[in-house]
């Protein structure tokens, strides 16, 4: 009996992607679901099938039909985000989906700090009364953004005073993706994908200074400072909300979670920041030296 066929969206992302080609090398039927195909990567047997958005339903009704099992990345941020979301779970019931993989964000509740953790939360609320099989990876910050959210003068600033973030590698919750995926039981489950050890953003500014030899220094930041220091920057309230309420959530401790997902799951210790720079050292050169 052949495998049930998976679709994953987002594959032309980073996570959806690394999914996408782990799923590909173990030769399990895969479809794509992508904007635009001629970017989706070009993957042994998988099939791309191309929906303008989340919001299309018919589209993405007709991208899925015939899918067993759905991995659903977030769509881009955005103000009608959980609207996208909750036309693409009903489109994939329509299509005969029967479970939704769906990667969360880690606290997900409807009064989170985290103002986007608050849409993952109504999101995974839609998909539970789908009448669907479903698993939540609720992952932390990602690891791979430390760096960037340094500035070129070296000071990474904002509110999230001495607060803790296990930040996780988006490679590694790929992994996991693809081990629950495949995984044949399908019980409700919700997972926390974390890095191995939470640490401040002081931490990190000190560990980026070694990695790299260039100044990098923690700013702790009011609210009020940040609102002010990003008030430049061009976007609308609503996303520089969310921009400091990443901070606000690491100081109100709510990113303070270390699981043992990846090691359980992808059969490795979870990536350090270290692991990541040595690997991607331009991920640092646009801090002045």
């Amino acid at each position: 009996m052949p495998a049930p066929l998976i679709a994953v969206t987002g594959a032309t992302g980073v996570v959806g992607g690394l999914a996408a080609a782990r799923l590909a090398e173990r030769g399990n039927p895969l479809r794509l679901v992508v904007r635009d195909p001629a970017r989706a990567p070009d993957l042994p047997g998988a099939d791309v099938r191309r929906a303008a958005g989340y919001g299309d339903l018919e589209a993405m009704r007709a991208a899925l039909a015939g899918a067993d099992t759905l991995l659903l990345v977030p769509a881009e941020e955005s103000l009608d985000r959980v609207h996208q979301h909750r036309t693409a779970v009903d489109a994939a019931v329509a299509a005969g989906v029967r479970r939704i993989v769906y990667i969360s964000f880690i606290g997900a509740a409807p009064d989170a700090t985290f103002t986007l953790a608050r849409d993952h939360w109504a999101t995974e609320e839609h998909i539970r009364a789908a009448g669907v099989e479903w698993t939540f990876l609720r992952m932390n910050l990602y690891l791979d953004f430390i760096p960037s959210m340094v500035l070129p003068s070296g000071v990474l600033a904002g509110p999230a005073g001495d607060g803790r973030t296990a930040a996780v590698a988006r490679s590694d919750l790929a992994e996991v993706a693809v081990a629950v995926l495949l995984d044949d039981r399908r019980e409700a489950t919700v997972l926390d994908v974390t890095g191995g050890r939470a640490f401040t953003l002081a931490e990190a500014a000190a560990e980026l200074s070694e990695l790299s030899g260039r100044s990098v220094v923690y700013r702790d930041e009011t609210l009020a400072e940040a609102r002010a220091s990003r008030a430049g920057y061009g976007a609308p309230d609503w996303q520089v909300e969310a921009w400091i309420s990443t901070y606000a959530a690491i100081a109100a401790g709510e990113l303070d979670v270390v699981s043992d997902t990846v090691a359980r799951l992808a059969g490795h210790t979870p990536s350090t920041l270290a692991d990541y720079v040595r690997a991607h050292p331009e991920s640092v050169a646009h801090v002045a030296g």
